[in-house]
């Protein structure tokens, strides 16, 4: 365990001179406690000047670091200089793995924003063993990918276990209401991981495992054994277990629970569910060995809904084939959001989700966990999770071992408190019988 006390900076933010970047920045400015210590880093010193003045106050007097995140010597420099390093540079398979090598030997906490599977998984594989010996907390995925499912399944979880109602079983996590945008660089890693997926078998067959981020891989369901078990039992809004029937002459993944609500596709539900699940891992199987996860949209009842659902389900598998492929790809880039843009402030202030983990339990009660805000998901939500997860970090006094973790696993209770404080809402109601 190496002591980080005694470093230049409590946090350093690097990329806090793009969109989010500067959101973060801004939520640090304001909501750090006095004394912290902080460093924004970027690319640009005039970028990085500009930014002081437009935040101002104490933000103008602190210093900045110019680095480029593909030096490896720059990055280890940085590391050693502070106790927790926060990065927005995306994609990480590109701009973040200096930075993930640098801080896991230093004994240096890291959070990022990566939605990128491959990327989570060759961290893992690297530095999983180096930062639990360092005690150095690598937290992968601390924005809208994936805390709000991170946390509202650890919380479903745990009052389950308080009241005495066993482990978690089948659980679904349906997005009820999302308004707002994904940011560009979300867009650019899932460009990229189509790119690698249509390219090496090895990694397209990584990205379909549904347990490619377990850290004991062996101990998780085979395809043969998921294929052998029964697929989990779509649950009503009131929680109660439901028939299901899908979209007459569809073959697209787009289903009616019995209480008439439609849903399809939730556009992150392929990185997400790998990181709850390899939380549960991480926990010990702290859910159950039982758990089964899945996250679907709720598109609702209404006479459109079936063709929402449809055209919705459509449009976001067309865009994942449109950027696999050179040609496509140049034509669907056209409308996407670059990395380091987005939506005006008015846009953002308007922005919202609320979230639902609905969970079976061994003992057969049921559970409902509210994971909502009123902020922007890809934006000011995704910078005040960001911004929350370095002050929880920050302080090094948390429970948790280190290792490269999910929010679940590092932060868990501190940092639901956190959010709470920031006007999010994550709250367990007990499901009617």
């Amino acid at each position: 365990m190496i002591n980080n006390r005694a470093r230049d900076f409590d946090i350093v933010l690097v990329g806090a001179t793009g969109f989010v970047g500067r959101l973060t920045a801004g939520h640090l400015s304001e909501h750090a406690p006095e004394g912290t210590r902080i460093a924004p880093a970027g690319r640009s010193r005039v970028r990085l000047d500009a930014l002081a003045a437009e935040l101002g106050g104490a933000a103008a007097s602190r210093p900045r670091i110019v680095i480029d995140v593909s030096d490896p010597a720059a990055c280890a420099d940085l590391a050693a200089r502070t106790r927790v390093l926060v990065t927005t540079v995306g994609p990480y398979a590109i701009h973040g793995g200096e930075l993930v090598k640098a801080c896991a030997p230093a004994g240096t906490h890291y959070a990022d924003l990566t939605g990128e599977v491959l990327f989570v998984r060759d961290s893992a594989e690297a530095f999983h063993d180096v930062a639990k010996r360092t005690g150095a907390r690598i937290v992968h995925s601390c924005g809208f990918d994936s805390i709000p499912s991170d946390l509202g399944v650890w919380e479903t979880a745990r009052v389950a276990a308080d009241e005495g109602a066993g482990t978690l079983t089948d659980t679904v996590l349906f997005v009820r209401s999302l308004k707002g945008g994904l940011s560009g660089g979300t867009i650019d890693s899932m460009r990229r991981q189509a790119i690698a997926a249509r390219e090496s078998l090895e990694d397209r067959r990584a990205i379909a495992d549904p347990y490619g981020l377990s850290p004991e891989r062996a101990a998780e369901p085979t395809k043969a054994d998921r294929e052998d078990s029964a697929p989990p039992a779509p649950v009503g809004r009131a929680g109660r277990v439901r028939s299901v029937t899908k979209r007459p002459g569809s073959r697209l993944p787009v289903r009616r629970t019995e209480d008439g609500h439609w849903t399809g596709p939730f556009v992150m539900a392929t990185f997400n569910t790998r990181i709850v699940r390899r939380s549960n891992a991480l926990l010990g199987w702290q859910y159950g060995r039982a758990f089964r996860y899945h996250e679907v949209t709720d598109f609702g009842s209404s006479v459109t809904s079936p063709l929402r659902a449809t055209g919705l389900t459509a449009g976001l598998l067309g865009l994942v084939a449109g950027l696999s492929y050179s040609p496509t790809r140049k034509v669907v880039d056209r409308f996407l959001p670059a990395p380091g843009e987005g939506p005006d402030e008015q846009t953002r202030v308007n922005g919202r989700f609320t979230l639902e983990v609905v969970a079976g339990t061994t003992s057969g009660t049921k559970y409902a966990t509210k994971v909502a805000a009123d902020a922007d998901p890809g934006y000011n939500g995704t910078a005040i999770m960001l911004g929350q997860s370095a002050l929880c970090l920050a302080p090094d006094d948390l429970d948790s071992e280190g290792g490269v973790l999910t929010p679940a696993v590092a932060m868990a209770a501190p940092l639901i408190e956190r959010l709470r404080t920031r006007g999010f809402t994550i709250s367990t109601r007990r499901c009617p019988a």
